[in-house]
């Protein structure tokens, strides 16, 4: 097996350890595999993330445990022999359910990563079988949005033309059960690279940070980004933008696209091309704060599995989300950063992207929404949202997207339907306004509304 990740982490796994079951093939790959224990912790209904596709189906092959388990027979199988039918069928159908939410690699007692073993899973398939056009398109549409307009009126036109979404489900298998995203007016495009703040908040030079705006954000939610410089700036620092197009020959992405659906090689390349643009700013220590937890988090995640080396090392250990920078500065003797609430009238909701989950950034959310004096919150107790990337619209998963989204998500917005809805997340945050009409606020938009805007 040529391992197209780098899983040379877990080397050691399991060395001198003679229950440690790891699989015969697959290398370091299967020493990833057999981090599982088998204590049966993700089948179980419980609190947190961990498992969607096991909690709405309570087939004990659609969990985590249950992938590790297929995984193995397959990897021990002999070589010599073709794989058989029905392990193979059962081996596609528990990977393709699982949604790369992570909630195992946070809540399972060994980390157990299936998110980066799916990705590996799909990378291995691609050796054998081409990409369907959905996945393809999927894949490369942050590139595609931005080198060809005319796809953004498409989509709109594919949203009011009941027979071309019927065209879609039937020739790509896009879902005309569900309107898809829709471009803003207009993209995100600054015309400075660095923004000073309003104003010097202490006695010392103010800091400076990035703020490296992705695709998604920059083309469908632009007032986001100009929401978060305007914090950003408020609080006193210097802000340096990172945006899709800061270079004219490429457009700047993390990669998060290609990587989810098995296209290694092409994400490892737009990822160098991310650091590239991102290493002056990490020779001189600046944050490099993201606004989209899906690609802000690659640069701590995957790219230290794409074999990118010292680079990529050194750029994880600076990317922060837009919250867990402002709760970490928030501890900052000097942090000025003003806001001015009015009497609470509303409720607020916070739903958190899988993503912010598994790396504990909902902590981050607490403390700085807890900065707003008497404001009043509850976190909605929920596992993923069922978007999960494109899984929500594809035809065949539908139905499980929305049973994901019924398990939490939807009895809580049920519950408060006049509360104010705070979601980060790109595919959170359209899948809530989809199945509720309602639309959420980054947490950025949120914070911009409670500071006054200079002359």
């Amino acid at each position: 097996m040529d391992n197209k990740l780098d899983w040379s982490a877990f080397a050691e796994q399991g060395m001198g350890d003679a229950y440690a079951g790891i699989p015969k093939q697959g290398g370091d790959f299967a020493k990833a595999v057999a981090v599982c224990i088998g204590s049966g912790h993700c089948e179980r209904n419980q609190r947190g993330v961990m498992c969607p596709s096991f909690r709405i189906t309570q087939d004990p092959e659609q969990s985590p445990g249950g992938r590790v388990r297929l995984l193995k027979q397959y990897l021990n199988r002999d070589l010599a022999c073709e794989p058989e039918p029905q392990l193979m069928a059962a081996l596609d159908q528990s990977m393709d359910s699982c949604v790369a939410c992570k909630g195992c690699k946070r809540e399972c007692e060994s980390n157990l990563d299936m998110a980066q073993i799916k990705a590996e899973y799909l990378a291995q398939k691609l050796v054998q079988q081409p990409l369907s056009r959905r996945d393809w398109l999927f894949a490369h549409l942050p590139q595609l949005l931005y080198r060809h307009r005319w796809l953004g009126k498409l989509i709109g036109l594919r949203n009011r033309a009941a027979y071309l979404a019927k065209l879609s489900d039937h020739w790509l298998g896009i879902s005309a059960r569900i309107a898809l995203p829709e471009l803003a007016t207009r993209r995100f495009a600054p015309e400075k690279r660095v923004y000073y703040p309003y104003q010097s908040l202490s006695d010392r030079p103010p800091r400076s940070v990035v703020l490296w705006i992705d695709p998604f954000t920059a083309l469908f939610h632009p007032k986001q980004a100009d929401d978060a410089l305007h914090v950003l700036r408020s609080a006193g620092y210097v802000v340096w933008l990172v945006h899709p197009e800061s270079q004219a020959d490429r457009v700047l992405d993390s990669g998060r696209t290609l990587f989810s659906k098995g296209l290694i090689d092409s994400a490892r390349q737009q990822a160098s091309y991310l650091l590239e643009a991102l290493a002056v700013h990490v020779h001189f220590e600046r944050p490099i704060i993201g606004l989209e937890p899906s690609s802000l988090l690659m640069l701590r995640d995957e790219f230290l599995t794409l074999g990118l080396g010292e680079a990529a090392e050194k750029t994880a250990k600076k990317a922060l989300l837009f919250e867990e920078f402002l709760a970490r500065e928030s501890q900052m003797a000097d942090f000025a950063l003003k806001l001015v609430a009015e009497p609470q009238s509303k409720p607020l909701l916070v739903h958190g992207h899988c993503h912010q989950k598994a790396v504990g950034a909902m902590k981050s959310m607490r403390r700085v929404l807890r900065l707003v004096a008497g404001l009043q919150f509850k976190m909605i107790e929920s596992t993923c949202c069922g978007m999960a990337g494109t899984f929500g619209l594809e035809s065949e998963h539908i139905d499980q997207a929305h049973a994901m989204a019924a398990q939490g998500l939807l009895p809580a917005l049920a519950q408060q339907t006049e509360a104010t809805i705070i979601s980060n997340g790109f595919g959170c945050a359209y899948q809530i306004e989809q199945l509720s009409g309602r639309k959420p606020l980054h947490l950025a938009s949120f914070l911009a509304s409670l500071i006054k805007r200079p002359r």
